[in-house]
């Protein structure tokens, strides 16, 4: 198979964002005097929309969650979005990818202003066509932000993309619309390539370079 487009996560899947996403965490939680979960729960905020995540963790109702999300958001915004590191590997790969021909983007569930700017930071704005990001109230589902991606890729031929991703958001979302999933192992979510067979998959990638290998 010829692959036209790969989109790729971006937490877990192009940049470790746990030290920042942690330290907002704790910022909630001392604030709102919240009881600090175990670190298999703490992983478990890192992905999703913030606010589902208050809301699965805590019980909280919308309007509670909502409060602890804002809370977090100005704190990542403001300290901490920039505390991620470029998994190795991971740039060369998607120039790897560019050179064959493959058009590259980003769909991510961080609002589209954090994810421009932490991209932008670490230098993947010049590697990607596009970086499409979630809505500032959260309200697009995967998805939703891999349509987006795609269309900015003019990538009409479902079937010859890929959605590049670390966690079960992903793979739903890629069989949601129909593109091919392939899963990282080397992130927050996946574990294993046992995990990621629980889904519909061209391949389990344990490091960066191994997307390539998949796709080419």
């Amino acid at each position: 198979m010829r692959y036209d487009a790969v989109v790729f996560d971006l937490d877990g899947t192009l940049l470790d964002t746990s030290e920042g996403i942690y330290r907002s965490l704790g910022y909630v939680i001392d604030t709102l005097n919240l009881e600090r979960p175990g670190d298999d729960v703490m992983r478990t905020f890192i992905g999703p929309p913030i606010q589902r995540s208050f809301a699965r963790v805590y019980g909280m109702d919308n309007d509670e969650a909502n409060r602890a999300a804002g809370l977090f958001r100005d704190r990542y915004k403001d300290k901490d979005v920039l505390l991620a590191r470029p998994y190795d590997g991971i740039i060369e790969t998607i120039e790897k990818l560019n050179a064959a021909g493959i058009r590259t983007g980003v769909a991510t569930y961080k609002r589209q202003d954090y994810a421009d700017r932490i991209l932008e930071h670490f230098g993947f704005d010049k590697v990607f066509r596009v970086m499409c990001g979630s809505d500032p109230e959260g309200l697009l589902t995967k998805k939703d932000i891999i349509e987006n991606a795609l269309k900015a890729l003019g990538a009409d031929d479902r079937y010859r993309a890929v959605m590049v991703g670390d966690s079960d958001n992903d793979a739903i979302g890629a069989g949601e619309i129909g593109v091919c999933f392939i899963g990282v192992t080397y992130g927050f979510g996946f574990a294993s390539a046992g995990d990621v067979d629980e889904y519909d998959n061209i391949g389990a990638a344990a490091r960066p370079e191994d997307i390539a290998g998949i796709l080419l």
